[in-house]
C-alpha cells in the first residue's frame, strides 16, 4: 500500500543567525582570495603528494636545481662577487678634522663667549684622489671575478644534473633487479611445488627436492638484499634532490635509453673551450691580469687635497690672533722605503697560478669528454650484445629446461643450472643498462656548455 504521509517541511535557521551572515560571507571571501593568490605547485612537486612519488629524470633534475644546497651555495658566491663590484666601484671617503690649538695655560682662554676665547680652532676636510686608473682596474677585476662565479654556478648546475642522473639510473637499476629477483623467487616457489608433486609420485628423489629448496632460500635472501639496495638508491637520489620527507616513496619511471651511436668527437676541442668550467678559469686569468695592472698602478702616487678654515680671535687676552683664515694643503706620498714590490710579485704569482689552473681545467675537461665518449660507446656495444644475443639465448635455454623438468625429461641439476644462468644474465643485463644510461648521461652532460653570459 502506498504511503501517503506528507513530507516534513524544511526548517529554516533561526532569525538571530541572520545578522551574522555578512561576517561569514566576508570570511569566506577572504579564504577564496587567499586560495586564488596561492602559487600553484610545480608539476614535479605536485606529484610528490601522491602515495608513490613517480619521477621522471627531467622532473628530478628540476627539483634538484630548485632545492639542492650546493647550487644555493654557488648562488651565494655569485651574490658576494656582485657585492665586491659595488665595493670596488667606490672612491675614497673624505676625512673631516676638527682641532683646537694655541691654548696657553698661563694666560687662559680669556673672557667672553665661546667664539671669543683665545684659542685657535680649525675645521679641515681632506679628500684623496686616486690616480693611475686604480678604481677602473678594481672594478674590472671584480667584474671578471663575478663572471667566473657565474660560470662556476653553471658548472655546478651541470655537475648536479649529472649526479641526479647517476642516482636516478641507480634507482632504476635497483628497481629492475628487485623485480627480477622477485620473479625468480616466485618461479622457485612454483618449482618447489612441482618438485613436491614429482616426489610424491615417486618420480623425484628427496635430495633433489632439497637442492631446489636451497636455491629457493638463496633466492629469498637475494630478494631481501635487493630491497635493501633499493632503499639505499632511494636515499641517494633523495639526498641529491635536496632531501624528501620519505625517500622510500621515490620511484623512477623513465624507460631505459636505447643504445645510441656515439660520434667520434672530432669537435672535442671546441667543446672544451665552450664549457663553463673552462670559461670560469679563463675569466680568472683575465682577472689576474687586471690584478697585475692594479698592483703596478700602486706606484702612481695618489694626491690628497685638504681645505681648512681657521678661527683665531684677536682680543686683549690674545694680541697675536689672526681672526678668520683659510688654507689649502696637498699631500703626496714619498716612495722612499716601499715601492710595492711585494704586491706586484704577489699579483704576478696569482697570474701564473690562474694560467696553470686554466690549463689544468682544459686537460680535465678534455679527459672527461674523451673518457665519457669511450665509456658510452663501450657500454652501448655491451648492451646490444645482451639485448640481441645473450638474453634471448638465456631465456630460450631456461624455458626449455623448465619444460623438460616439469615433464621429467631432465634432471633437477640441469634445470637449476639453466635457471641460475638466466638469472645471472638478466641481472647482468640490468647492470649493463644502468652502465649504458650512466655513461650516456655523462657523455651528454660533459658536452653541455651552460648559459654563456
Amino acid at each position: 500500500m502506498m504511503n501517503t504521509t506528507a513530507p516534513r517541511p524544511l526548517r529554516l535557521p533561526r532569525l538571530p543567525l541572520v545578522p551574522q551572515l555578512p561576517r561569514y560571507l566576508s570570511i569566506l571571501q577572504l579564504l577564496l582570495t587567499l586560495l586564488c593568490l596561492a602559487p600553484a605547485p610545480a608539476p614535479a612537486l605536485a606529484q610528490m603528494s601522491m602515495d608513490t612519488a613517480q619521477l621522471r629524470l627531467a622532473d628530478a633534475q628540476a627539483l634538484a636545481l630548485q632545492r639542492n644546497p650546493d647550487l644555493r651555495i654557488a648562488l651565494a658566491a655569485v651574490q658576494s662577487a656582485r657585492a665586491a663590484i659595488a665595493s670596488a666601484d667606490t672612491a675614497p671617503n673624505p676625512v673631516l678634522t676638527l682641532q683646537t690649538m694655541g691654548v696657553n695655560p698661563s694666560t687662559g682662554v680669556g673672557p667672553g663667549s665661546l667664539r671669543s676665547k683665545a684659542v685657535d680652532s680649525a675645521i679641515r676636510i681632506d679628500q684623496q684622489f686616486e690616480r693611475g686608473g686604480k678604481r677602473e682596474l678594481r672594478v674590472r677585476n671584480a667584474q671578471l671575478l663575478e663572471q667566473a662565479a657565474r660560470e662556476d654556478m653553471s658548472d655546478v648546475r651541470r655537475q648536479l644534473k649529472l649526479a641526479v642522473a647517476q642516482a636516478y639510473y641507480d634507482l632504476l637499476a635497483a628497481q629492475e633487479k628487485r623485480d627480477i629477483l622477485r620473479d625468480t623467487l616466485a618461479l622457485y616457489q612454483q618449482t618447489v611445488d612441482a618438485a613436491e608433486r614429482r616426489r610424491k609420485a615417486g618420480d623425484l628423489a628427496g635430495a633433489d627436492v632439497a637442492r631446489i629448496r636451497v636455491d629457493a632460500l638463496r633466492a629469498a635472501n637475494d630478494a631481501e638484499s635487493a630491497e635493501s639496495a633499493l632503499l639505499r638508491a632511494q636515499e641517494t637520489l633523495a639526498l641529491a634532490l635536496g632531501s624528501l620527507p620519505d625517500p622510500r616513496r621515490l620511484r623512477a619511471i623513465d624507460p631505459w635509453p636505447d643504445p645510441a651511436e656515439i660520434d667520434d668527437g672530432a669537435a672535442l676541442e671546441s667543446i672544451v673551450d665552450s664549457r663553463a668550467d673552462v670559461r670560469a678559469a679563463r675569466a680568472r686569468v683575465r682577472a689576474a691580469e687586471e690584478g697585475v695592472r692594479l698592483a703596478l698602478s700602486l706606484r702612481t702616487r695618489d694626491v690628497t687635497v685638504g681645505v681648512q678654515a681657521e678661527h683665531y680671535p684677536q682680543n686683549g687676552a690674545n694680541a697675536y690672533g689672526t681672526g678668520n683664515s683659510f688654507g689649502i694643503a696637498v699631500q703626496i706620498p714619498l716612495y722612499l722605503r716601499n715601492q710595492y714590490e711585494g704586491e706586484i710579485r704577489n699579483a704576478e704569482a696569482q697570474l701564473d697560478s690562474a694560467r696553470e689552473s686554466l690549463e689544468k681545467t682544459r686537460m680535465a675537461a678534455r679527459s672527461e669528454l674523451a673518457r665519457s665518449r669511450d665509456e658510452a660507446r663501450v657500454a652501448a656495444a655491451a648492451l646490444r650484445r645482451y639485448d640481441e644475443e645473450l638474453l634471448p639465448a638465456a631465456e630460450l635455454s631456461a624455458d626449455a629446461a623448465e619444460y623438460a623438468f616439469k615433464n621429467g625429461a631432465v634432471g633437477v641439476m640441469d634445470a637449476l643450472d639453466a635457471r641460475r644462468t638466466r638469472r645471472a644474465i638478466r641481472l647482468e643485463a640490468a647492470g649493463a643498462r644502468a652502465d649504458h644510461a650512466r655513461a650516456l648521461a655523462a657523455w651528454r652532460l660533459a658536452q653541455e656548455t651552460g648559459d654563456k653570459e
